[in-house]
């Protein structure tokens, strides 16, 4: 399964850098997934759950809110 480089981060702590295969985001106009290859976007996160889909399985992290940047395969969460 394809995969794309995510990194979830806040000043000075790292929580994930790595290839995912589907991330969910608790978005601030709703919940949605992003797999590899999506288009361009930034957006605005509000507080909920993050699951971050691997090869090797999946994991969840709480946050109350941030941003997400994603272009060229590579998405960027800063909290």
């Amino acid at each position: 399964m394809a995969t794309f480089h995510l990194t979830i981060a806040s000043v000075g702590e790292t929580y994930f850098d790595g290839q995912a295969t589907s991330a969910t985001f608790p978005g601030a106009g709703g919940e949605f997934t992003m797999m590899a290859h999506h288009e361009p976007i930034v957006t605005t996160l509000k507080a909920g759950t993050i699951t971050v889909r691997g090869e090797s399985g999946s994991k969840e992290m709480q946050i109350k809110d941030g941003i997400l940047e994603c272009s060229n395969n590579h998405a960027v969460v800063l909290l």
